[in-house]
């Protein structure tokens, strides 16, 4: 699956987590359409953080859908994630949705996709999207070499996607949780 047009990068340390997102929609390979989009948002009261890489109307249904697993789940992460993660790949609608995800609370990250992954991340740090190589070669370097906290890799490591992807911007949202 390639997906353009965002980068989500999400870290975790010191039981802290971070998820920030850039704001760039683009229009086919050509026309940015928007500058200052919000691709990172809270869920479940707050506790769940949720990054989306993909068509905004794909991110508003899989919100919904993993808003609803996380109530019916009250809030366990990784369960509500297995669950969105089945229904996705095997429902009749869904199943065309081609879009990745990162959610995460203050002790846990996932990847979920459409073709039934979810994966945790082996260093606390995980990164989708078109500049998702470069922000998480950026965070794992911060992670490994400074004492920064997880709010500060997010958004250095965003920073210095946006200067190497084109499909990304410099207009962050950055959520901390923990």
């Amino acid at each position: 699956m390639d997906i353009r047009s965002t980068t989500i990068i999400g870290v975790l340390r010191d039981g802290k987590g971070a998820l920030a997102g850039d704001g760039q929609v683009t229009f086919g390979e050509k026309v940015i359409m928007k500058h200052g989009a919000k691709k990172v948002r809270r869920l479940y009261h707050g506790q769940v953080l949720v990054g989306f890489a993909g068509t905004a109307a794909d991110a508003f249904t899989l919100f919904e859908r993993f808003e609803g697993k996380l109530e019916q789940f009250r809030g366990q992460l990784t369960r509500a994630a297995v669950e969105l993660a089945k229904e996705w790949r095997t429902d009749r609608v869904l199943r065309r949705l081609e879009a990745l995800m990162i959610a995460m609370d203050s002790t846990n990250m996932l990847v979920i996709s459409g073709n039934g992954d979810v994966i945790e991340p082996d260093r606390g740090v995980a990164a989708i999207g078109s500049g998702g190589p470069y922000a998480q070669a950026a965070a794992t370097a911060l992670l490994q070499h400074t004492d920064l906290p997880a709010v500060e890799i997010a958004k250095n490591a965003l920073l210095i996607a946006a200067e190497i992807c084109v499909f990304t911007n410099q207009q962050i949202t950055l959520e901390e949780i923990g």
